[in-house]
């Protein structure tokens, strides 16, 4: 007994750690259930690659789902259409500008040196470019789309004036191994920390080595504009910056600063594409089809609940207790893991909740089984979970099987249905192998309850067992 009650203490815990989870964590839904953003992206060709073909569509499918990770995303949408577009669907997304800014952004990154003789015209060609910004920000209000294109022609002239007053990249966005937003301790202001590879970390070294203590400026630019020159100081002269690591500094808001990480976490787009469609969309079903669906998934789950308390009457009062904490701990599972529901998942969810009433099936017709034969009370429900142990741990581990392979075959909400489906595969295991496996032992430690007619009606009386006090 005190081992069932160490079992009740942990199974008492988690039910509690997973209310809290569901109170705390919200739910992620999909975007037929939430609605979000969808863009077209147009892939267009290169000088270099002239023809958009399968193989660099593909190339750009998988940077973009790079960067839908970054933002954070789950159960994108990310898929061709036709022969040179692709299709993006982002759940819960509200911002769809700042989406497109990621997802067709090019990033590419690299580090330049300041060429001799030009330190007194940056800082000029740098005002300049500042003022153009400015003016660039109060002409956008104004809707003067002329003003806005001439004043933009200006701020390229003015990259371009810049970038002359540099060598050519001594250091490329393809040695990058990461980059993340930081912010400096008690202060609001934002950088990118940049982590190199072997090779990266010796370039770098090299060029702030040449730079260190001459009054030049390291140029990082970012698409051929200049976002950052911080100066390398003079104690780097003998070796350089090494350790394989880098800030960039430009003034950046929090917002700024992710994504831009996004950008270069997520590589250089391998062709120009163009955002041909940005919209929001709404919940592809109605709320009346949500709320109907709900309760259709309460019904049915009480409906099967009363069947297994009048059919199996004890012990499917227990099954019915084990069911709701399986449907607890998979729900307060899926916020933890920020799993995104969507329809085909919540019919996962649903129809892992059959598999697990299966399990308890099986072990109780098992249980009745050994009550006929005559056993003691304590010894068929004992014999009852040990019988049926290995068929339930088949039909999971096929099932198992089946939702690995969809997983890693499929894609969008094929994935989706088959995470939620193993996640209350797991879980249903445990609620039925354990949690009903407790409960009913510690049932059998409750002397009115020690009746084999509550575990096995219509029981003949010539073959009736006597009461066994568990033990």
């Amino acid at each position: 007994m005190g081992r069932q009650r160490s079992l009740l203490l942990v199974i008492l815990a988690l039910v509690i750690a997973a209310i809290v989870v569901i109170v705390k964590v919200p739910i992620r839904l999909g975007l037929d259930l939430q609605g979000g953003s969808q863009l077209t992206i147009q892939v267009k060709p290169s000088e270099d690659i002239k023809k958009v073909t399968s193989r660099e569509l593909e190339a750009v499918q998988r940077v973009i789902e790079g960067r839908i990770n970054g933002l954070g995303v789950s159960e994108p949408v990310v898929q061709t259409v036709g022969e040179d577009q692709i299709l993006v669907q982002l759940p819960g997304v509200s911002d769809p500008q700042q989406a497109e800014r990621v997802l067709g952004g090019t990033a590419q990154l690299d580090f330049r040196e300041q060429k001799k003789g030009t330190e007194a015209r940056l800082p000029i060609e740098q005002q300049l470019r500042q003022e153009l910004l400015a003016k660039q920000k109060e002409l956008r209000p104004s809707g003067d789309q002329k003003a806005i294109a001439e004043n933009q022609a200006k701020i390229k002239q003015s990259d371009q004036a810049i970038l002359e007053l540099f060598e050519p990249p001594a250091l490329v966005g393809k040695n990058l191994k990461d980059a993340y937003p930081e912010t400096t301790p008690n202060s609001n202001t934002w950088s990118v920390g940049l982590r190199f590879d072997t090779e990266g970390g010796e370039k770098f070294a090299q060029l702030t080595k040449n730079l260190a203590g001459t009054g030049r400026s390291l140029g990082i630019f970012l698409d051929n504009g200049l976002i950052s020159a911080p100066n390398v100081g003079v104690e780097f002269a003998q070796t350089g910056i090494t350790g394989g690591g880098a800030t960039i500094t430009g003034r950046f808001t929090a917002q700024e600063a992710n994504d831009l990480a996004v950008q270069l976490r997520g590589g250089s787009l391998p062709l120009p594409v163009e955002i041909v469609e940005n919209r929001t969309v709404g919940a592809t079903l109605g709320r009346d089809s949500i709320q109907r669906s709900i309760y259709a998934g309460i019904g049915g789950l009480s409906l099967v609940l009363v069947f297994m308390v009048v059919y199996y009457r004890l012990p499917g009062a227990i099954a019915s207790i084990a069911l709701i904490i399986y449907s607890l701990l998979t729900f307060a599972a899926f916020n933890l893991l920020g799993v995104t529901l969507t329809l085909p998942g919540i019919a996962g969810f649903i129809l892992s909740i059959g598999m697990a009433v299966d399990a308890n099936v099986l072990i109780f017709e098992r249980t009745r089984e050994e009550l006929r034969a005559g056993k003691t009370l304590y010894r068929s429900v004992e014999a009852g979970f040990f019988r049926a142990f290995s068929s339930i741990l088949d039909s999971n581990v096929t099932t198992l099987i089946a939702c690995g392979a969809l997983f890693w075959l499929g894609a969008g909400l094929v994935r989706g249905f088959a995470l939620t489906l193993a996640l209350g595969v797991v879980v249903s295991m445990f609620t039925a192998l354990t949690c009903s496996r407790t409960l009913l032992l510690s049932v059998l430690g409750i002397q009115g309850l020690r009746k084999p007619e509550l575990f096995c009606p219509n029981l003949p009386t010539v073959n009736k067992p006597s009461a066994e006090a568990a033990s």
